[in-house]
């Protein structure tokens, strides 16, 4: 078993050292990994080459459709608001709200990319409100490391809840039940949150003294509101409604409790002439400008299963391919008019007809976002089909059965760090949930306490997945225009996430009180 869990380890542990101490770009490093991946299973594991070849090529699959299409989607969507000058307006109007940079970290990176995350997920919560805050001013490097931080807990309710509505349906739980005791569990560390960034963004703790009442409003706002949300609506809004409760409170107590910056705090001054254009953007002004992120948002819920009637007409227009060829193997899904990245580019297309852009314009705007996503869609192949070898041979399996052998009775404290690694390796905290979902439950049913509890605790630390993930790091850089220097931001996050990870499992082992209240 101890063999099984080093060799199974062997590409992720390639994917630290090559990314961490090596300083390879991603997009060199996870082919080498996937390449690991693939003589394992073909050698030790002893998986058909056939079966080896067609779960590779189900990752590649997946990369591409829906989850590269979101990014690009995402980034055209950023670069043409940029192409047409609205996001300069965008900015202005951020900006007249506070100047003060941890007050703009907690609305665009917390809050906005908090909303982005619980509509579309895939990375558009990185990718998009780190563009914003480079258009600001910011250091790429910073805002690349403080929206993967922000991405972590709303990550539980990505993409309208995914991740804990699919836990749910692997292991047979209720999914209101589950969504409430995720809340629960993320309750502490959504209000602590606020508190780090706050912290990062001012460069020490000493940051807190003039805005830690801001971060507390807006991480209460947000764990509040979610917590309602999923205990009387739902897996699906959490993040959603409290992200936008969030941004609201924040704006406000910005208003009363932050009315004069301390100049160490202030971005880069504005021109003339910005502040002009800053006074006279009018409400149909304003509108126009941030249309297509309206219209993302209008679509989304509309075509979503909130709306039942429209979504279940647009589902339908879909295709199923089997293409991995082993036992158990279920059909691959393209559902072509319900897929948030679809329904963004959309948006984009139409918003940037508001912003009077012409056709070839936004044809430009495309090619340019397709070159600058190439290494990226490189990454994000590669290691998608790295995770779906190592799910369908056994390998993730083996390393959570080790874990689980080992800790005994103390296993509720490396629950987390499973449903991490499973991120990690995938990117995806869905994926997580499908490869750990069941052995969570088995692992609490084994040691005798509450299988709801590690099953929520696999999607508490999923989230915690998300600030070191490969492709994560990845769409964040190609978003700020900094691939390839995935080593550098990884050995930075990397001390956030373990940090997230101890109190994760501490929360988990300690906080199984907390089920009283569901």
């Amino acid at each position: 078993m101890f063999l099984k869990f080093i060799l199974a380890l062997m590409p992720i542990l390639w994917l630290v050292v090559s990314l961490c101490y090596i300083k390879m770009p991603a997009y060199k490093a996870c082919p080498v990994a996937l390449l690991i991946a693939i003589v394992l299973a073909l050698l030790y594991w002893k998986t058909p080459g056939m079966e080896v070849f067609t779960a590779g090529l189900e990752g590649a699959v997946m990369a591409l459709w829906p989850i590269a299409l979101v990014i690009i989607a995402a980034i055209f969507t950023y670069n043409l608001t940029v192409k047409t000058g609205a996001m300069n307006k965008i900015q202005n109007m951020l900006t007249s709200v506070s100047n003060d940079k941890r007050v703009l970290v907690l609305i665009i990176a917390w809050a906005f990319g908090g909303f982005m995350e619980g509509m579309a997920g895939f990375g558009t919560a990185v990718a998009i409100p780190a563009s914003i805050l480079c258009g600001l001013g910011f250091n790429p490097i910073f805002a690349t490391v403080i929206c993967l931080i922000s991405n972590a807990t709303p990550t539980a309710f990505g993409s309208i809840g995914i991740p804990t509505v699919t836990i749910a349906s692997v292991t047979g739980f209720d999914p209101i039940s589950v969504a409430t005791t995720v809340s629960l569990q993320l309750f502490l560390m959504v209000i602590f949150t606020p508190m780090l960034l706050v912290t990062i963004a001012g460069g020490g703790l000493k940051s807190l003294k003039s805005s830690w009442h801001i971060a507390l409003v807006s991480g209460l706002g947000f764990a509040v509101v979610q917590l309602i949300t999923s205990r009387f609506i739902g897996a699906e809004l959490p993040a959603v409604t409290g992200s936008v409760a969030s941004m609201l409170l924040t704006i406000l107590a910005a208003k009363i409790f932050c009315k004069n910056t301390p100049e160490e705090y202030k971005i880069a001054p504005q021109s003339d002439s910005e502040l002009s254009a800053q006074e006279h953007i009018g409400f149909r002004e304003a509108a126009v400008a941030w249309s297509p992120f309206l219209l993302i948002f209008v679509f989304l819920i509309t075509v979503s299963k909130l709306v039942p009637p429209i979504y279940n007409l647009l589902a339908s227009v879909k295709t199923s391919v089997v293409i991995y060829s082993g036992e158990g193997a279920a059909p691959y899904t393209f559902s072509w008019l319900t897929t948030p990245g679809v329904l963004i580019l959309i948006a984009a297309v139409l918003g940037g007809l508001l912003q009077k852009a012409s056709v070839s314009e936004m044809l430009e705007v495309m090619g340019q976002t397709l070159k600058q996503m190439l290494k990226t869609i490189i990454t994000l192949v590669t290691i998608l089909a790295a995770a779906k070898i190592m799910g369908y041979s056994g390998m993730t399996r083996d390393i959570a059965a080790f874990l689980v052998a080992v800790t005994g009775t103390a296993y509720p404290f490396f629950a987390p760090l499973i449903g991490s690694i499973g991120t990690f390796v995938t990117g995806s905290a869905t994926s997580s949930s499908v490869l750990f979902g069941k052995l969570q439950a088995e692992a609490a049913s084994v040691i005798g306490i509450e299988e709801i509890w590690l099953v929520a605790a696999n999607i508490m630390g999923a989230t915690a997945g998300k600030i070191i993930s490969p492709q994560n790091i990845s769409v964040a850089l190609a978003a700020t225009g900094n691939s390839g220097k995935e080593s550098e931001i990884l050995r930075i996050t990397l001390k956030y996430y373990v940090l997230y990870i101890v109190l994760f499992g501490l929360i988990a082992y300690f906080g199984r009180g907390l089920l009283m209240f569901l």
